[in-house]
C-alpha cells in the first residue's frame, strides 16, 4: 500500500499542477491470456493486465513452508509464471525445514525489505499473528492460503471449499470400506488451519451419512504426521498395531497417504485396510499400480499459487474483490467469497486421482 499512497500523491500534485480535477480511474481486471486449449493446468493463464517483462511496480514474496518439499518445488513454477506473465518482482522465499520459529524469521527478513506484499502457507497461524500483524502494521498487505482463521490478514484465497473437499475424502473412504468400520484421520498438525478442516469436513459428513463407520476414540482420532512422509509412515503402522480392527485412513498432508500406504504394505494389509486424501502424483504411482491406494486428490499448487499472487496484484491495483473475479489460472476463473467473511474466498479445483489418469492430470511432480 506504500507505493498506491505514493502514486495517489504524485498525481495530485501533478493535477493541481495541470489544472487536472480528478486521478485516474483504476486499472481494469486482467483477463486470461491463453484459452483452455493453449493452457494446461500445469500452465497458469497469462494475466492481460501487465505484458511480460513490464513491470508493474509492486515487490510480493510467496513464503512457503520449507525449500525441500516437492509441493513447494511446484509452487515456486507458479510464482515464476506469474512473475513472468505480468512483470511482477515475485519470488518464493522459505526457511530449510517445517519450523514456525523459521517462518517468522523469513517474514521478519521480508519486512526489513519493504516488500509490498506477502503471500504466505502459514505453518502454525499463532504463532505467525504477531509477525504478520507487524507486516500489515508496516504497510504490507498479507494474503494466506491453508489459513481461513489467520487474523492478520487481507484475504486467504483456499483452491476450495473445505466442507466440499472433507465430505469428498469420506464418501470414497466410505466406498471402500463398505460404509462400515472404524477409522481415523491424519493431518500434518494439529494447528494446521486448513488440514484440521477438511479433516472436520470428513467426520462430519461419516456422521451424517455412514452411522455404521467409527471414528476412533481420543487423541487417536487425529494423527499428526509434522508433514513428514517418515513420521507418516511409522505414526500409521503404530496405529495399525495398536487398532487391530483399525480399517480407514484419511490424510491430508501430501505426505500422509503415501506413508499410510507403505505401513500397509508392509504390514500385509492391502485390501483389508483402505486409506485416501491429498496425495502427489509422483508419490502414490505405485501404490496406485498396485491397488493399495484405489484414489487419491491433488489441486495444482502451481495455479493455486499463481491465482493467490494474482489476488495480491489485482488487490494492490486497487481492484475490488468480488465473486466471479478470474484470476488466471485453471479452477480459479470464477472467484468464490465465502458467504459468512468476506476476507475468504476459495477456487474450484481438485481432481481424483487413480492409476488410470496419472497421464493425462497436465501436471505430474
Amino acid at each position: 500500500m506504500k507505493k498506491v499512497l505514493l502514486v495517489v500523491l504524485a498525481v495530485l500534485l501533478m493535477a493541481t499542477a495541470f489544472g487536472c480535477s480528478s486521478a485516474p480511474a483504476a486499472s481494469e481486471a486482467p483477463s486470461a491470456g491463453a484459452s483452455a486449449a493453449e493452457s494446461s493446468s500445469a500452465e497458469p493463464a497469462a494475466d492481460g493486465g501487465a505484458s511480460a517483462g513490464a513491470s508493474s511496480g509492486w515487490k510480493i514474496a510467496m513464503v512457503v513452508k520449507d525449500n525441500v518439499n516437492a509441493w513447494f518445488a511446484r509452487t515456486d513454477e507458479g510464482v515464476q509464471k506469474f512473475a513472468e506473465d505480468t512483470g511482477t518482482d515475485s519470488f518464493q522465499v522459505g526457511p530449510e525445514e517445517i519450523d514456525a520459529a523459521l517462518q517468522v524469521q523469513v517474514v521478519e527478513d521480508l519486512i526489513a525489505q519493504d516488500v509490498d506484499a506477502i503471500c504466505i502457507y502459514p505453518i502454525d497461524p499463532t504463532t505467525l499473528e504477531p509477525v504478520l500483524a507487524k507486516a500489515r502494521e508496516a504497510g504490507i498487505m498479507v494474503f494466506t492460503q491453508e489459513a481461513t482463521t489467520q487474523e492478520s490478514k487481507d484475504y486467504d484465497l483456499e483452491p476450495f471449499a473445505p466442507a466440499e473437499y472433507g465430505a469428498t475424502l469420506m464418501d470414497q473412504l466410505a466406498s471402500e470400506m463398505g460404509e462400515e468400520g472404524t477409522y481415523c484421520t491424519m493431518v500434518s498438525y494439529v494447528t494446521n488451519v486448513a488440514h484440521n478442516q477438511w479433516a472436520d469436513a470428513a467426520v462430519a459428513r461419516q456422521e451424517e451419512a455412514y452411522p455404521n463407520m467409527k471414528l476412533v476414540d481420543g487423541s487417536d482420532a487425529r494423527v499428526e504426521s509434522e508433514d513428514n512422509l517418515e513420521r507418516a509412515y511409522e505414526k500409521a503402522k503404530e496405529m495399525l498395531k495398536k487398532y487391530p480392527d483399525l480399517k480407514g485412513f484419511i490424510g491430508t498432508s501430501s505426505n500422509d497417504v503415501p506413508g499410510i500406504c507403505r505401513a500397509i504394505e508392509e504390514l500385509g494389509l492391502s485390501g483389508k485396510v483402505f486409506v485416501t486424501g491429498t496425495g502427489l502424483p509422483s508419490m502414490n504411482e505405485s501404490y496406485l499400480k498396485s491397488g493399495t491406494l484405489k484414489q487419491c486428490y491433488l489441486w495444482d499448487p502451481a495455479n493455486s499459487i499463481y491465482a493467490l499472487m494474482m489476488l495480491a496484484k489485482n488487490v494492490l491495483d486497487g481492484q475490488t474483490v468480488q465473486s466471479g473475479m478470474d484470476l488466471g489460472a485453471d479452477g480459479f476463473n470464477e472467484l468464490i467469497i465465502d458467504e459468512t467473511d468476506p476476507t475468504i474466498t476459495y477456487g474450484k479445483g481438485y481432481v481424483g486421482i487413480t492409476k488410470d489418469n496419472l497421464n493425462d492430470l497436465g501436471f505430474y511432480f
